[in-house]
């Protein structure tokens, strides 16, 4: 008796070890791993030897990047539930395959970008905590869009946003700098109590946290719970939708991304717009199908919203003279949000084919978003304002530089030759139609043409000579000139100044990609429509 005892003890922890897919994993786990080999080396290195630790951290995104090849069938999934093997906490399809590389692609970019502030800006920003933050939190995004449970998708959310809190934050003794990151704190930690709150309300109704499991009860939920599931629903999208910078949770942005390090503010701008629109994928189409007359209104009244303040934001910006690019970078990229939240809100009421459209302008815009922030990141190196007019007469000193910027501009504005940006907005423009969402594709028309004139004034800017003086300030006379020395002579915005090669080489490979992109731009929405689940 005690050894069949015994046996049956056995036989039940059996049942309840569960087997890990280390190579499923290996692409977030990697990253987390060398973001904490360069937390501990930050401890023994000395400071003449930082730069390794920018080296180190550069080599394990490239090497995370790698391990996405041996997994690209997109069949692999771990953590799951031993009692139905079909229900997992972690599954790596195509979906998941594709924000990964997103991710970890732009976070990549962002290193490069970095390797060279760091060397600038000295003291301000402290190399080892940099690189490890940067690691943590792209660690984070890449476990999110393979999380199939709301508890896994809530730690890889949180894990993904609380280091670009002190990303934010790590100018030292800068005001702007701190004061970005205390509003990005507050701001997210409200959002995070509401989706938090609403997962609580989905549990309560459906007793799962698996993303399969809750829609399939939700299909089930008795009467008197259907108000409590519907809150549980609309509250659950809150966080996501703030991650993604969607109205009108989006007054964050402006202020975050001026005062963060310019690298930091091209990672949010791409891998944290893919952090909240993988999360909004997610729960809306596996968790909530049921409940699609609730969050499909809902989106599309935010993509209509989101795409008009940004844009309209971004025009006013563009008609002050001294306005900052970064900052219209950022309102560009509020309103880049509402055209992504479109084939969301279609797949309420079109189905999840819809999805696939949101997917391909994302890699769009998350290639010609980070060149034309690389670009910024080179100006600012001379031009620490970083205005309009100091994009005069870029294409006079780096004549490969300007065309490159000139080409993302375009890609965003949707025009010729930036073949992929307006493949992205047709296909966008579609999946509304194909919805029945004819109001919302009429909003989005007359949003893309307000966007022609401030991206269009940015492109003209690239190809004019440089300013001299203030505009209004007169002419001076000869007398005047002799007696205050010679008429200052134009200089463009990196004058004398050598490129650093890490910069560069972003400003290349996103151009590259963007040309190859544009010259087969029906790849993109097959490799969009393979991601699906």
């Amino acid at each position: 008796m005690i050894v069949a005892a015994a046996q049956g003890a056995d036989a039940v922890a059996a049942n309840l070890v569960q087997s890990v897919d280390w190579l499923a994993i290996a692409p977030p786990a990697l990253t987390a791993a060398v973001a904490l080999v360069v937390l501990i080396a930050d401890l023994f290195v000395p400071e003449r030897r930082k730069p390794l630790l920018g080296a180190l951290s550069v080599a394990g995104l490239a090497a995370a990047l790698l391990l996405l090849i041996p997994i690209r069938a997109g069949d692999r999934s771990t953590f799951c539930l031993t009692s139905d093997a079909d229900v997992c906490g972690y599954t790596a399809d195509h979906f998941t395959l594709v924000i990964q590389l997103l991710v970890l692609g732009g976070a990549l970019l962002t290193a490069l970008l970095s390797v060279t502030e760091l060397g600038v800006t000295g003291k301000k920003l402290p190399a080892g905590e940099f690189w490890f933050l940067l690691l943590s939190s792209a660690a984070g995004a890449a476990l999110l869009p393979a999380a199939r449970d709301l508890a896994t998708l809530v730690v890889a959310l949180e894990v993904a946003t609380l280091p670009a809190f002190a990303l934010v934050g790590l100018k030292r003794g800068d005001r702007l700098s701190s004061e970005a990151a205390l509003k990005f704190f507050l701001s997210s930690v409200t959002a995070t109590a509401v989706m938090l709150l609403g997962v609580s309300f989905v549990y309560a109704t459906t007793g799962t946290l698996h993303l399969t499991e809750i829609a399939a009860r939700l299909d089930d939920v008795p009467g008197t719970l259907e108000t409590l599931a519907s809150a549980g629903v609309a509250l659950t999208l809150v966080g996501f939708a703030f991650k993604a910078a969607a109205a009108p949770f989006h007054f964050w942005v402006p202020d975050t991304y001026v005062g963060a390090p310019l690298p930091v503010a091209a990672y949010l701008s791409v891998v944290s717009k893919a952090v909240g629109f993988s999360g909004l994928i997610l729960v809306t189409v596996i968790a909530f199908p049921s409940h699609s007359d609730v969050w499909g209104p809902v989106v599309a009244v935010l993509a209509a919203l989101t795409m008009t303040v940004g844009n309209v934001a971004a025009l006013r910006q563009s008609a002050t003279r001294a306005w900052s690019a970064v900052r219209l970078l950022a309102w560009s990229s509020v309103a880049q949000a509402g055209y992504l939240l479109v084939p969301i809100a279609a797949a309420a009421y079109a189905g999840t084919d819809q999805i696939g459209s949101t997917v391909a302008y994302a890699l769009m815009y998350a290639v010609v978003n980070l060149g034309a922030f690389a670009v910024a990141a080179l100006v600012a190196r001379t031009k620490p304002l970083n205005r309009l007019a100091d994009y005069r007469g870029l294409a006079a000193e780096r004549p490969l530089v300007a065309l490159a910027m000139g080409f993302f501009l375009l890609c965003l504005a949707g025009l010729p030759p930036g073949i992929v940006g307006l493949f992205a907005k047709v296909t966008v423009f579609s999946s509304a139609v194909d919805a029945g969402l004819g109001w919302l594709a009429v909003v989005m028309s007359f949003n893309v043409v307000i966007a022609l004139y401030y991206y269009l004034q940015w492109t003209a800017a690239l190809f004019r000579a440089p300013e001299t003086a203030e505009e209004g300030t007169e002419t001076p006379s000869p007398v005047t000139a002799q007696a205050t020395g010679p008429t200052l002579q134009p200089a463009g915005p990196l004058a004398g100044h050598r490129a650093p090669a890490p910069v560069l080489a972003a400003i290349g490979l996103t151009a590259a990609a963007g040309v190859a992109l544009s010259g087969a731009p029906q790849l993109v929405l097959r490799f969009a429509a393979e991601s699906l689940f």
